[in-house]
């Protein structure tokens, strides 16, 4: 359970990636006051919150009606969650993990940016949104795996939170070279990550025979 718990941990921080949230959100936000950059915080990481435990317990339902295999989505998983940690190793932005660059100008013109983009796709993106239900599918119905990967993405929307209350301490603390240097290492970890579920998959699908 410990162990299920640190894997969900660290592939939710690598697909959410409170810093670069905590970065992007302080940059949109830089005109706006002290509460109401509280409100749209607490807001966009409950909506998040809320949006990625919907995926993690319904996905596997709506996968079954569209008659995808847990191998498949391992498989497929495995491949959407290299890319993003390759990405991650080389300081690349995607549409993954954050916004494009059209959404991010239509994100200016807002007044309010809780529910897009911070909440989603910022927090919530199409990663996000895959690891939710990979973890999830990975723990076969077992009640105390489950609560581990629950818990494993509740610890990293409260460090989201936090993130985004402390934004420009955090940016002015870390600057440009300590959050890719943050980046990167979580980026190597989610590519191991990755690589397994892409085995796990490949294994479980029947390909290479018995």
């Amino acid at each position: 359970m410990f162990d299920t718990a640190i894997i969900a941990f660290t592939t939710f921080f690598a697909t959410v990636g409170p810093l670069d949230v905590a970065a992007l959100f302080a940059g949109l936000t830089a005109g706006d006051s002290a509460r109401d950059r509280q409100r749209m915080a607490l807001r966009g990481t409950l909506i998040a919150t809320g949006i990625l435990v919907a995926f993690a317990f319904g996905g596997k339902v709506l996968l079954g009606s569209m008659g995808i295999s847990l191998a498949a989505l391992q498989t497929a998983g495995g491949i959407l969650l290299l890319l993003i940690g390759i990405d991650m190793v080389f300081a690349r932005t995607s549409g993954s993990t954050s916004t494009t660059d059209e959404e991010t100008r239509e994100a200016a013109t807002r007044e309010d940016i809780s529910v897009f983009p911070l909440a989603t796709p910022l927090i919530a993106g199409p990663g996000a949104m895959g690891a939710a239900i990979l973890l999830m599918a990975n723990a076969r119905g077992d009640a105390s795996q489950q609560a581990a990967v629950v818990a494993g993405l509740l610890a990293v929307m409260l460090l989201t939170l936090v993130g985004l209350l402390l934004a420009g301490r955090i940016l002015q603390a870390l600057g440009v070279t300590g959050m890719h240097v943050i980046s990167r290492v979580f980026g190597v970890l989610l590519c191991a990550l990755a690589v397994q579920f892409l085995f796990d998959g490949i294994r479980q699908s029947g390909l290479l025979g018995s």
